[in-house]
């Protein structure tokens, strides 16, 4: 059983096919397309598509005015891409540690991060599930702070009534086949305010603004964007996005229910007033159950799983230039060591969702009974 299964039909393959026909191959008119919807489910003015979310969150930084010298206030817990995004500035990522409930960081420990240094706060929507954004804009707002959304799992979700990627000063989504919908690979920059759009506009396509005849280069900037062949893809897959999250939201209250009763995982806690998209249903293993041996044990069964995410701090690259210490981030730590992800999308049926439960229980006996 594979941990995730895009959402895919023969629509996908006809919109690419009829892009290859037309011999407009780079970002074009379905990319704009593509934009425009995606801004619409985002509730934002402006969209604009990326070669990939860990582009977009560079180009983003870039054009929030982050570089040398700079910080940027980040969660520890997540993929790496998010730091690196910063890193890739010149800047340096300041690492928080998570409220491990859901995974997110703890806005309470925001403040004590900031100093005259912090260029802006970065958020990410743990596996879909929208930070708490009331208490970090809060925080932002009082130091004159922006805040960049990484949503690159959390397109569709909402918090409070308000959609993922409009919550803060800019929002980047990812496509990547393990997101919720795909282009294969791709993302997307979300914002409604003009000024920075104007900016990621220039930014995204070389520096160039196009005039009459020709264009001239007004910035230093990056090739950063996406093909039609890929938007034409996205164009289809946001006809299913509400489908494939309200799947994958009925296939999670399965799965709550049959973990329900399970010693030693628990299951994900969502927070009141929040939607998550379940990009990944991540449980939380009991300290003394060996993690990674109920990966294999799993994989045994034929069942595969992963890690949740990563703590940043215990990656060589991050350990050795910023030495973080497991103390600092506890949260993070443990859920490093004990996050599993479970398979969940919208092709699995209840007795699919049966098995990983039974291969769970049996995998985590497994491992106590080393």
């Amino acid at each position: 059983m594979r941990l995730n299964v895009p959402v895919l039909g023969v629509e996908e393959a006809a919109a690419v096919a009829e892009v290859l026909a037309s011999g407009y191959l780079t970002q074009g008119p379905r990319t704009a397309e593509f934009e425009r919807l995606v801004a619409a489910k985002a509730g934002v003015a402006y969209a604009f598509a990326t070669s990939s979310a860990t582009t977009g969150l560079h180009l983003a930084l870039h054009a929030l005015g982050v570089g040398p010298g700079d910080e940027v206030v980040i969660p520890d817990f997540s993929f790496p891409a998010t730091a690196n995004a910063v890193v890739e500035t010149g800047a340096t990522p300041v690492f928080v540690d998570i409220d491990l409930d859901t995974f997110n960081i703890d806005a309470t420990l925001i403040e004590a991060a900031i100093t005259p240094r912090t260029k802006a706060i970065m958020p990410v929507h743990a596996f879909g599930l929208c930070a708490d954004m009331d208490a970090i804009n809060a925080v932002a707002a009082a130091h004159g702070l922006p805040v960049l959304e990484d949503a690159a799992c959390a397109l569709a979700g909402s918090y409070r009534g308000r959609q993922a990627g409009s919550l803060g000063t800019a929002g980047v989504y990812s496509f990547h086949p393990r997101k919720v919908i795909t282009t294969g690979e791709g993302g997307m920059i979300t914002t409604s305010d003009p000024e920075l759009a104007d900016r990621l506009r220039v930014l995204r396509a070389h520096g160039a603004v196009r005039g009459e005849l020709y264009m001239e280069f007004v910035d230093a900037g990056y090739n950063y964007r996406l093909s039609d062949v890929h938007a034409a893809i996205g164009v289809v897959q946001m006809s299913r996005l509400d489908g494939i999250v309200e799947q994958r939201r009925a296939r999670a209250r399965v799965l709550d229910g049959l973990l329900a009763d399970v010693e030693g995982a628990r299951v994900p806690v969502v927070p009141e007033g929040i939607e998550p998209t379940y990009q990944s249903y991540v449980v939380l293993l009991d300290q003394g159950i060996d993690r990674d041996e109920v990966i294999r044990s799993m994989a045994r069964r034929d069942v595969e799983t992963t890690l949740g995410t990563y703590g940043m701090h215990l990656q060589p690259y991050f350990r050795d230039r910023f030495g973080i210490g497991d103390a600092l981030l506890p949260n993070s730590t443990r859920a490093h060591r004990q996050a599993l992800t479970l398979p969940l999308y919208e092709q699995l049926d209840e007795r699919d969702l049966e098995l990983v439960r039974d291969a769970l229980v049996a995998s985590i006996a497994e491992s106590r009974g080393r």
